[in-house]
């Protein structure tokens, strides 16, 4: 479909079915796309923010450096290309971002509450007080991630790998932390009450100030 016409229909809200268009660097800022089916289309550098994508098909889409601002992304976001984008008060509320990869995003301020994550790419970004309570985050990279402040209750981190990380002062109350690697990760301050830390690497990790209560 041309990009001129493709347009015109989401504007519209005539047509919800997109798969595999091409918008890169287009402007849909403020637009209702709620269930729209972008599946594998190219949104490289696209503006976004503000819009409705809830329930929207966004699985395997290239959103490389888009604007994400205070957009409504409860969405299928499994494998998406999320580098570089600006998430900052984004609603990922119970999103599917399994695979997805946000090195070098923004995530400011935006809520993934409940959020799927399992094998997302996370390395080095930037989470600090970010709601993540009850996000299931199995065997993800959060190599070098900054978790200061994150709001991690009762999340499920299986596995993952947090080596590096930055979780002062996070709430990691009730977390699933088994097998985890926390390899010099800073925990200092950390709320650990009921964290499971069943065969979790702790080489060379911060915990001053913190007490930890197994379950």
């Amino acid at each position: 479909m041309e990009t001129l016409v493709a347009l015109e229909k989401i504007r519209s809200g005539t047509h919800t079915q997109f798969p595999g268009v091409d918008l890169e660097d287009e402007n849909l800022a403020g637009c209702q796309l709620a269930k729209v089916n972008f599946s594998g289309a190219n949104l490289a550098g696209i503006d976004l923010s503000g819009s409705n994508l809830q329930g929207a098909r966004l699985d395997g889409v290239n959103l490389l450096g888009a604007e994400l601002t205070q957009t409504d992304l409860r969405a299928n976001l499994v494998g998406a290309n999320l580098m570089q984008a600006d998430l900052s008060n984004a609603d990922l509320r119970g999103a599917n971002l399994r695979g997805a990869n946000f090195m070098g995003s923004k995530l400011v301020q935006a809520s993934l509450a409940g959020a799927f994550l399992s094998g997302a790419n996370l390395t080095g970004v930037n989470l600090q007080g970010v709601d993540l309570r009850g996000a299931d985050l199995r065997g993800a990279n959060l190599n070098n991630a900054n978790l200061k402040g994150a709001n991690l209750v009762q999340a499920d981190l299986k596995g993952s790998n947090l080596s590096q990380s930055n979780l002062e002062e996070a709430d990691l109350r009730g977390a699933d932390l088994a097998g985890a690697n926390l390899s010099e990760a800073n925990l200092l301050c950390a709320e650990l009450e009921g964290t499971n830390f069943n065969g979790v690497n702790l080489e060379r990790t911060c915990i001053l100030g913190t007490v930890l209560k197994n379950n």
